[in-house]
C-alpha cells in the first residue's frame, strides 16, 4: 500500500499537495548549483512542499523539527517519498535557494487562494505587532548616547592639539583646531607627528616603572582617539537617520518597548515591527520594519502592496497608531479612503464636555475679516508659521498669541502661565480629522472598525497563540523578512485548508440530506437562519444568513430588521436566483467571515427562512 492509502480523503497534507500541484514550483528553484559528481540531490521540488508544509502545519518548524518529522510523519514522508534529509540540508535550501524568491512564493500562493476564494482586496485591514528578536537585550547603542560621547571626545581632541601645537611651535608645524574631527585627520596627524619627531613605535615603554615620554603619550592618544572617533562614526551610521538605537549581536534589530515578551515581561527589547494587511482573514501583504512607531509604517506597507497588485486599496483600515498628517496627505494622493483614527479620537468622539470645550482653540469662533476670538472676545493674531519636525509633505503650525489676558474672566479656565494665551492651530489637519470621525462614525466605518478588531488583530492573536509564533528566530533584515514570509505562507495555507475543509463537510451535508431527499434537515442547516433582505427603496433581493437557529418550524416569519445595511461595501452579498440549495450552502461557506450582527437603523425588512423551503 502506498502512504496516501493511511491518509484520510481530508487531510491536510492532502489538500495542501493538490494545491501546490497547480502551481509551477519550477520557476523559484532555477539557480541551484549544478554539481555531476557525487550522490543525487533531494528533488528541490519535494524539498520546498516540506518546507512550506512544515509551516502550514506547526505555524513555526525549526530545521532539526523537520528532519525529525521526514523520519516518523506519515505526512511528511508522503511529501518527501520516505527521504529524509538533514537539518543542515533544509537550513542551506532555504538560506541559499529560498531566500531569493520567498516574496514571489508568496504573491503566487496569494494570487491562487485569491482567485478561489474571490478575497475583497479592496478592504484592507491593518495592524503591526512588535516581535523581540534573537539579540542580547543587555547590548545596546543608543545613537544619542554615542553623539554626546562623540562631542565629548571632539573636546579631548581639541585639548591634546593645543599641547602638541604648543610643542611644535619651534618646527613651524600646527594642527587646525576645529569643533568637529575625522578619524582620516587624526590618523594623518599622527603620521605627520610621528614624522617630525622620527618617532618608532618599537621604542616605546609600556607598563610599571616605566615613564613615557612626551612624544609617546601624544602619538599614543592620537591613534587612541582615531580608533574611538571611527567606533562612534561607525555606531551612528548603523543606526542611520530614522533609528535611535541597536543590538550589538544583531544590528538590524531596534530596541523597543513590547508590551509582553515570549517570556510574560514588559520591558525595552530588540525587537523587528512586523506590519501586516489582512484581507477576508488571509495575509495579503507583509513587511517588517525596524521603526518603533506604527506610523512610519504605513506608507512603506502600502507601497509594497501597490507593487505587489497594482493598486491601492480603497478602505486601509487600522487603528490610531496610524494616523498621522503624512499618511492622511498619501491616503488623498492615491485615492484611498481615510479610516485610520488619530491620537485623540476616542476622547473626542465619547467625551461631549471635551469635544464641546469652548477653550479649545479649535472651537473659538471666526469673526469678521477671519479673525479668531475667544470666548471673552478677545482677538487671536498671527504670529509666525513654522514647520513641523520630521513632516515630509512640508505640514506647517500657525501660531495665534492673544492680543491682551489681562483682567480677563476665564484666565483661569483658558489659560496656565501669567502671559498671553498662544495657541498653534493646523486647519488642514483639523478638517481630515473631522473628516476621519464622519467616516469612522457612520455604518460603514463602525462595521469595518470591527471587522478590523477582528481579522488584524485575530490573525496575530493566532499567530502568537495558536501557532506559537512569538520570537523571531533568524538575525538579520534580510533573513527575518525570509522567516516571516515563511509563517504567512503557513497561516493563508492553514486559513485556505480549513475553509476547503469546512466547504467539503457542507456539501457533503447538503447533499445528504437534501439532494438524496432523506426528508430531514441536516445538523447543521438546523442552526442557520437564512434572511432575505428587501430594500424598499429598489426592491433588490439579498440573501444573507446568521448563526442563530430558527425560532419555531414555521418556515417564514416577518421581521422588523434594524441591524444590517446592504449598501455598504464591507458587507458581503450575492445573487441567489442561479444557484441551486448546494451552491447557496457552500457560497455562505465562502461569505462566513463577512456577516455578523449590528446595531443600526436601516430602511428594511427581512423574510425568515431555511434552505429546505428553496
Amino acid at each position: 500500500m502506498l502512504i496516501q492509502d493511511y491518509l484520510d480523503i481530508c487531510d491536510p497534507v492532502l489538500t495542501f499537495d493538490r494545491f501546490m500541484g497547480e502551481i509551477e514550483l519550477e520557476k523559484y528553484l532555477k539557480n541551484i548549483p549544478q554539481h555531476y559528481t557525487g550522490r543525487l540531490r533531494y528533488d528541490p521540488v519535494s524539498m520546498l512542499k516540506t518546507v512550506l508544509f512544515g509551516f502550514m502545519a506547526n505555524g513555526y518548524i525549526s530545521l532539526r523539527e523537520l528532519e525529525d518529522q521526514c523520519k516518523v510523519n506519515l505526512r511528511f514522508m508522503y511529501l518527501m517519498d520516505h527521504q529524509a534529509p538533514s537539518y543542515r540540508t533544509f537550513g542551506y535550501f532555504i538560506n541559499e535557494v529560498l531566500a531569493d524568491s520567498i516574496e514571489e512564493i508568496f504573491q503566487d500562493i496569494n494570487k491562487k487562494i485569491f482567485e478561489t476564494e474571490h478575497v475583497d482586496l479592496q478592504h484592507l485591514y491593518i495592524d503591526g505587532s512588535k516581535f523581540e528578536a534573537n539579540a542580547n537585550k543587555y547590548s545596546w547603542v543608543w545613537k544619542k548616547a554615542t553623539e554626546k560621547s562623540r562631542y565629548r571626545l571632539f573636546g579631548k581632541i581639541t585639548t591634546l592639539f593645543e599641547e602638541i601645537n604648543e610643542e611644535l611651535s619651534c618646527t613651524g608645524m600646527k594642527l587646525c583646531i576645529n569643533s568637529e574631527y575625522a578619524p582620516e585627520y587624526l590618523k594623518e596627524a599622527a603620521e605627520q607627528y610621528a614624522e617630525v619627531w622620527q618617532i618608532n613605535e618599537a621604542m616605546f615603554v609600556h607598563g610599571r616603572g616605566h615613564r613615557k615620554t612626551t612624544q609617546q603619550r601624544h602619538y599614543e592618544k592620537l591613534k587612541e582617539y582615531a580608533a574611538k572617533l571611527e567606533e562612534y562614526v561607525e555606531k551612528i551610521k548603523i543606526c542611520g537617520e530614522d533609528r535611535n538605537s541597536y543590538s550589538k549581536t544583531d544590528h538590524s534589530a531596534t530596541f523597543m518597548r513590547i508590551k509582553t515578551d515570549y517570556m510574560g515581561n514588559d520591558q525595552l527589547l530588540p525587537a523587528y515591527n512586523v506590519q501586516v494587511g489582512v484581507a477576508d482573514e488571509y495575509i495579503a501583504v507583509v513587511d517588517v520594519n525596524q521603526y518603533r512607531s506604527d506610523m512610519d509604517c504605513f506608507i512603506p506597507l502600502m507601497n509594497k502592496f501597490y507593487t505587489t497588485y497594482g493598486f491601492y486599496p480603497k478602505y486601509p483600515v487600522a487603528d490610531a497608531g496610524y494616523g498621522s498628517y503624512n499618511n492622511y496627505i498619501f491616503c488623498g494622493q492615491h485615492g484611498m479612503e481615510k479610516y485610520m483614527k488619530f491620537t485623540m479620537f476616542k476622547k473626542e468622539t465619547t467625551d461631549k464636555k471635551y469635544h464641546e470645550d469652548p477653550f479649545r482653540a479649535v472651537n473659538f469662533p471666526i469673526g469678521e475679516g477671519g479673525i479668531m476670538r475667544c470666548p471673552n472676545g478677545k482677538s487671536f493674531y498671527l504670529q509666525y508659521r513654522k514647520n513641523v519636525k520630521g513632516n515630509k509633505y512640508g505640514r506647517q503650525e500657525e501660531v495665534y498669541q492673544c492680543e491682551d489676558c489681562s483682567g480677563c474672566p476665564y484666565a483661569e479656565q483658558c489659560k496656565k502661565t501669567d502671559k498671553n494665551r498662544t495657541v498653534r492651530i493646523n486647519r488642514e489637519l483639523t478638517a481630515m480629522h473631522q473628516e476621519v470621525i464622519e467616516n469612522l462614525e457612520s455604518i460603514q466605518g463602525a462595521l469595518l472598525r470591527m471587522n478590523r478588531s477582528i481579522q488584524a488583530e485575530g490573525t496575530f492573536g493566532i499567530m502568537k497563540n495558536d501557532r506559537w509564533y512569538k520570537r523571531i528566530v533568524r538575525r538579520g533584515i534580510k533573513s527575518v523578512l525570509l522567516e516571516v514570509f515563511l509563517v504567512s505562507i503557513g497561516h493563508n495555507l492553514y486559513k485556505y485548508h480549513n475553509k476547503q475543509k469546512k466547504s467539503c463537510s457542507y456539501r457533503i451535508g447538503v447533499h445528504n440530506s437534501i439532494l438524496m431527499g432523506e426528508g430531514e434537515l441536516c445538523p447543521f442547516l438546523c442552526n442557520i437562519t437564512i434572511i432575505i433582505i428587501i430594500s424598499k427603496r429598489t426592491h433588490e433581493k439579498t440573501l444573507v444568513f446568521s448563526h442563530a437557529p430558527l425560532l419555531t418550524s414555521n418556515r417564514k416569519y416577518l421581521f422588523d430588521l434594524k441591524l444590517i445595511d446592504i449598501f455598504q461595501p464591507s458587507f458581503r452579498c450575492f445573487d441567489t436566483s442561479h444557484l441551486d440549495t448546494c451552491q447557496c450552502v457552500t457560497k455562505f461557506c465562502d461569505c462566513r467571515s463577512h456577516l455578523f450582527h449590528s446595531t443600526w437603523e436601516a430602511d428594511l425588512f427581512s423574510v425568515v427562512d431555511d434552505l429546505s423551503n428553496r
